[in-house]
C-alpha cells in the first residue's frame, strides 16, 4: 500500500494512504460539496491548478466511464477523499478510480478527515497545497511545507493557456445557427447541448483576434467556463469589448465574468468558492429559484455593475453573489452557474433554449 501526506501552507500536515501515481502534486485545495459525478469533477478543466477535495465520504464505488469525461483527461493537480473504493460495482463501469489516476499520472490521499478539513478551509479560505505519495521512508515534512510556500497561487498561474485549444477547430457541422465558441477551458457538456440544437460549433483559443472570430460570421458567440483569476485574461477580456455589439454574447462562468469585466464591472476572488451541485439560484424578475451546479473561485462585484450598462438578472440567495446578468441595450446575457450540469440538476437546461430563442430573435431583425 503506496503512502501519502498533504500539507497546506500554514503547516497543516495529514498523513493517509497514497493511490494514483507515486510522485507529488501541488495546487490550491478546494472543496466539492457533490454526492456524485468525480470522473466529471476531475476532467472538468475549470479545476486546473487546483486539488479537488470531495466532502462526500466515499468515492469511486461507481467506477469510471469515459463517456462522463468532461475533455480528454483529468485536469485537477490531485484528489483528496475520505475513503476509496477499489472494487466499484456498476455496469457502466471501465475502470477503478485508482487506475484511472495512475493512467493521469494524477495523485491522490485517502485517509483524510475531509470535511473537518473542509472547515477549515471555510474558516481561513482555499489554501496552497501539496501532496507526495510515497512508497519506502516518510519524507521531510518541513522542505514540503516551504515548498508549498513557495508555490505560485492560483492569480499567479497561466491556467486558460493550459487547457483553452491551440488552434481554431471546426467540432460539429448542423443546420442550425452558427456558433463561435471562445474556449477558455470548455466542458464537452457544454458542447453536447449545442449539439442537441443541431448548431454549428466553431472552438477557438483564448486568445484569439476578434476579427478572427467575426470572419466566421457567428450569430453568436459564447465565452466559456474555464479555471484561475478572470482579471489576468487581459486578451479575451479586449477581444469581447471589441465583439459587443457586433454580435449576440454569452457566458457561462468564468465567461460571465470576462464578459463584467469587458463591460467595465469588477471581479474579486471568494473565501472558498463555490463547488457543488447544490447550489441556489433565484430569478430577480419571477422570484423562482433553481438548484444549480456551480464551480468557480471568483464572482463579479455587485455594487461595480451600477453605471457598466449591465443589470443583475439572478442572484445567489445564500451570499447573495452575481448569478447572472444582460446588458440593457446589447445582446449580452450571462451567468456564473453551469447551466449544462454535469454533474447536477438539470434545472436550467433552459438557458440554451433562452439562448437559441435570442439567437433566432436576433437573426430576424
Amino acid at each position: 500500500m503506496k503512502k501519502a501526506v498533504l500539507v497546506l501552507e500554514d503547516g497543516t500536515t495529514i498523513f493517509g494512504s497514497g493511490f494514483g501515481a507515486v510522485g507529488e502534486a501541488y495546487g490550491e485545495l478546494v472543496f466539492n460539496t457533490a454526492m456524485t459525478g468525480y470522473v466529471e469533477s476531475l476532467t472538468d478543466p475549470s479545476y486546473t491548478g487546483q486539488i479537488l477535495m470531495l466532502t462526500y465520504p466515499l468515492v469511486g464505488n461507481y467506477g469510471v466511464c469515459n463517456e462522463d469525461y468532461e475533455s480528454d483527461s483529468i485536469k485537477a493537480s490531485g484528489f483528496v477523499v475520505k475513503e476509496l473504493c477499489r472494487n466499484p460495482s456498476n455496469w457502466r463501469s471501465q475502470m477503478d478510480l485508482d487506475t484511472f489516476m495512475k493512467m493521469n499520472e494524477i495523485q491522490g490521499i485517502e485517509g483524510v478527515d475531509t470535511r473537518k478539513l473542509t472547515t477549515k478551509i471555510r474558516e481561513h479560505g482555499t489554501m496552497k497545497c501539496r501532496i507526495m505519495v510515497y512508497e519506502g521512508d516518510k519524507p521531510d515534512i518541513s522542505t514540503l511545507i516551504q515548498k508549498t510556500n513557495s508555490q505560485p497561487g492560483i492569480s499567479e498561474c497561466e491556467v486558460v493557456d493550459r487547457v483553452s485549444i491551440k488552434k481554431q477547430k471546426r467540432f460539429y457541422e448542423g443546420s442550425g445557427p452558427e456558433i463561435v465558441i471562445i474556449d477558455c477551458g470548455i466542458k464537452n457538456s457544454i458542447i453536447k447541448q449545442l449539439k442537441k440544437k443541431d448548431a454549428n460549433v466553431t472552438l477557438v483559443p483564448y486568445d484569439c483576434n476578434f476579427n478572427d472570430i467575426l470572419h466566421e460570421a457567428p450569430d453568436a458567440v459564447l465565452i466559456s467556463n474555464g479555471p484561475g483569476d478572470p482579471s489576468t485574461l487581459n486578451h479575451t477580456i479586449d477581444t469581447v469589448k471589441n465583439l459587443a455589439g457586433k454580435v449576440p454574447l454569452f457566458g457561462i462562468c468564468l465567461g460571465h465574468q470576462i464578459i463584467s469585466l469587458a463591460m467595465g464591472a469588477k471581479t474579486y476572488k471568494l473565501k472558498f468558492g463555490h463547488r457543488g451541485a447544490n447550489h441556489p439560484v433565484m430569478d430577480c424578475e419571477t422570484g423562482r429559484v433553481f438548484i444549480t451546479s456551480q464551480n468557480h473561485g471568483f464572482a463579479v462585484e455587485k455594487y461595480s455593475i451600477e453605471g457598466t450598462g449591465l443589470e443583475i438578472t439572478m442572484i445567489n440567495p445564500n451570499d447573495w453573489t452575481v448569478e447572472g446578468i444582460r446588458h440593457k441595450e446589447l445582446k449580452i446575457w450571462s451567468v456564473q452557474y453551469h447551466p449544462e450540469g454535469a454533474p447536477g440538476p438539470h434545472d436550467t437546461y433552459e438557458f440554451f433554449d433562452n439562448m437559441f430563442t435570442e439567437i433566432n430573435r436576433s437573426a430576424n431583425q
